[in-house]
């Protein structure tokens, strides 16, 4: 390691693990609850808008309401435009004015659009739904912006022996939100459907929508507000990374002061090994020598996680022969608009509870133990079997023996937790230079929410019309698509043990970067073989 080391960056290497590590955890995963809380309550309650504004009073039974299929697209998936954008933004943002600064903006617009959304207001259907979008939109934005700045400070803070532990801990709150989405909706609907009742003297009492349900979405949507708000006030205690106020604001006494005060010791300035450190680290994002050190590692970053998100965010597609074969739902038709909800909260809880939640926590506990590098090829590879698995059985498996099919299902959920959705969410916040950190992260973070949109609509588009053989064909090409995720995982490599200037070649190394990280990595990262050398 080169003697431009500063003292500031190796004391938070080598830190302990101590409070403020778990504060700094807390913080951006309630962020990253939030996240996922507003991007997927959308789910629970988009039949029941359908049931409320688009109505057909003339054909109840065959058609108690749905929303239009370019509609609902679009109230699904504006926040996924939304938070594409917000990534690119805010991650270009956090490394021009600071993680901290930005840090604030995000949460501000994620709770006042969570409350907006709720209060969408229109005197007709269009103008409802038009008005929840633009919100809607907004709210993505700022989600947006809470990925890569959440992921860029908490690997900011960390030391080097559990930094990816504690990066994955951030992004498992994630499921712990999916699973808050289904259980507040599906209490709530409860609650409605005691409280409001479908009136008894319809002939056709399943078919109603009770009036009330407009009340219900609105709660759901304005919850989302709640833990972003608990978090504002710790949110902007939190001091600014140590590393942003050293390399790039140049401000030695400061990351000194601020590190020495949640790390409870004292720390030397070192101005002048600051400027020489300074030095060797100038090249800007779009230059030569970016490219030359890091190019195949941004490249990688950025296939891995849109790849993965096709597949990830197509999974739905057999949901409809799962969610019934586990008798979680029953057709539109044959329930009530609150029951519906009701049902369709219990499913996306039960599949979260056990089959999402599980494989991120697996992620936590393991990958200092066996590495990013390893999880992610082992978590594509197996995606990619129980993919094509399903697809070449999919009519023997959805006919005769639906068990195997939702444990098959179930399974892919598990490996892609523990698996690249977690690992493509750690490594950009590691492979890269302090002064381009959150932009590199957010460039991957918004490739993986354009595989995000292909899966959600390109995907859902070409088996709208439910075609077993569709579906069969759309799951293998998926299987296709993880294969294609392991083998791009080559472009990257490990990082675990090591500190971030030593991954990024910051610490003053840089000469000797192509001789000496190949027989100085981890075992795990050898599989990567010359990719190292970038």
């Amino acid at each position: 390691m080169s003697n431009n080391k500063l003292a500031v960056l190796n004391a938070l290497d080598t830190a302990r693990t101590q409070w403020y590590h778990v504060t700094a955890i807390v913080i951006a995963g309630m962020g990253f609850f939030t996240d996922a809380y507003d991007l997927f309550c959308i789910s629970t309650v988009s039949k029941l808008l359908g049931r409320l504004y688009y109505y057909d009073p003339a054909n109840p039974k065959h058609n108690p309401g749905k929303l239009p299929t370019p509609i609902n697209n679009f109230v699904i998936g504006v926040a996924l435009v939304g938070t594409l954008t917000g990534q690119l933004f805010f991650g270009w943002l956090g490394d021009k004015l600071g993680r901290k600064k930005v840090y604030g903006i995000t949460l501000i617009l994620m709770v006042i659009c969570a409350i907006c959304s709720g209060l969408s207001f229109g005197s007709s259907a269009r103008s409802v739904i038009g008005t929840l979008c633009f919100f809607r939109f907004w709210l993505g934005f700022g989600i947006g912006g809470d990925y890569p700045l959440s992921a860029t400070i908490m690997s900011e803070y960390a030391n080097k022996k559990t930094r990816g532990a504690f990066i994955a801990a951030v992004f498992a709150m994630q499921g712990v939100g999916i699973i808050f989405a289904g259980l507040v909706s599906m209490i709530l609907s409860k609650i409605f459907l005691q409280l409001f009742p479908a009136p008894a003297f319809e002939d056709d009492a399943i078919f109603s929508t009770q009036p009330e349900g407009d009340y219900l979405w609105r709660i759901v949507l304005m919850l989302g507000a709640l833990p972003a708000l608990t978090t504002y006030y710790w949110r902007m205690k939190m001091p600014e990374t140590g590393r942003y106020t050293a390399i790039i604001e140049g401000n030695a006494k400061q990351a000194a002061s601020d590190m020495g005060r949640v790390l409870d010791i004292e720390i030397d300035e070192e101005h002048d090994k600051l400027a020489q450190f300074k030095e060797v680290n100038k090249y800007p994002l779009l230059s030569r020598e970016f490219f030359k050190r890091h190019g195949l590692h941004l490249i990688g970053t950025m296939s891995t996680w849109f790849l993965l998100d096709i597949a990830f965010y197509s999974q739905n597609l057999t949901q409809k022969d799962i969610f019934p074969a586990m008798g979680l739902v029953h057709k539109a038709p044959q329930v009530n608009a609150l029951r519906e909800v009701f049902e369709t909260s219990r499913a996306m809880f039960v599949v979260a509870l056990l089959g999402t939640f599980p494989g991120y926590w697996f992620t936590v506990f393991l990958i200092e133990k066996i590495g990013r590098f390893i999880i992610q090829l082992v978590g594509f590879f197996m995606m990619s079997l129980f993919m094509l698995i399903i697809g070449i059985k999919y009519d023997y498996l959805k006919n005769d023996n639906k068990w195997l099919f939702a444990t098959l299902y179930g399974l892919t959920f598990f490996f892609a937790n523990f698996g690249p959705n977690s690992t493509t969410f750690v490594l950009p916040a590691e492979l890269f230079p302090t002064r381009v950190r959150s932009t590199c992260h957010a460039l991957s973070a918004a490739a993986g929410k354009a595989g995000a949109m292909i899966g959600a609509f390109v995907v859902q588009s070409y088996t709208l019309d439910e075609d077993s053989k569709k579906i069969q064909h759309a799951i293998l090409v998926l299987a296709f698509t993880n294969m294609l995720g392991f083998c791009c995982t080559f472009l990257v490599t490990e990082t675990k043990g090591r500190s971030l200037e030593e991954i990024s070649g910051e610490d003053g190394g840089v000469g000797h970067y192509n001789d000496t990280q190949m027989s100085s990595r981890p075992t795990g990262a050898r599989q990567s073989g010359r990719m190292e050398a970038i």
